[in-house]
């Protein structure tokens, strides 16, 4: 499906088209992601979740030398070793990736061996595939994100994906979109989640009911 956000999308899709090239194993998760299944606000974010291998990491080093770019090998590593996020940087746009390694035991294991691929439209540009997380996937990561820090943009991302559901803008996501799983998340975070996704879902069917009438 066409990506609808409206960010410069040059390094991002650079970043994408470099782990394509270099057979590094990753999944978009976020806001970006959350692109991909029908959300249409402004993002200047891009999270990726990779497994890296010492190839990959001296590969995106190659690609990205100093002085415009930032890609540390040493922090990659370190990064790796410990699971924590680390950073590809464009300095002469200002514009930064975060990229978060794949680490076991975590949720993000399940969500990327669930990964698919979707199609990416660009003006004036082949259109290309790339991995992501599903969107049930997606929503649980937002309801985690809101649970942790209650932002207001989780919810309208999550609303948004919802309406482009129940729509059946795509008829393939929307019959491989398991909300049970969702449910079974988001009761995992408490009372307050399952009360935001379930009104959430209510609102959500109410104006995809509008919009086809």
């Amino acid at each position: 499906m066409p990506a609808n956000n409206h960010v410069e999308p040059s390094f991002f899709i650079h970043i994408l088209q470099t782990l394509e090239a270099i057979q590094a194993p990753y999944m978009i998760v976020g806001a970006f992601a959350a692109t991909l299944y029908g959300v249409t606000r402004v993002t200047y974010d891009i999270d990726i979740v990779v497994d890296l291998s010492e190839e990959h990491i001296e590969a995106l080093e190659a690609a990205y030398p100093l002085p415009r770019y930032y890609a540390d090998p040493v922090q990659m590593r370190d990064s790796i070793r410990m699971g924590i996020l680390f950073n590809l940087i464009d300095t002469e746009r200002g514009e930064k990736a975060d990229l978060i390694p794949l680490k076991a035991g975590t949720r993000d294991i399940e969500a990327f061996q669930r990964r698919v691929r979707q199609r990416v439209d660009l003006p004036d540009a082949e259109p290309f595939e790339v991995w992501c997380a599903r969107a049930d996937d997606v929503v649980v990561g937002k309801l985690r994100a809101w649970a942790e820090a209650g932002s207001r943009r989780h919810e309208t991302d999550i609303h948004d994906m919802m309406v482009w559901h129940y729509l059946g803008v795509d008829p393939e996501q929307s019959a491989s979109f398991d909300e049970g799983y969702v449910d079974a998340e988001a009761a995992g975070l408490g009372t307050e989640a399952v009360a935001l996704w379930e009104a959430i879902k209510k609102s959500a069917r109410q104006e995809a009911s509008r919009t086809e009438r």
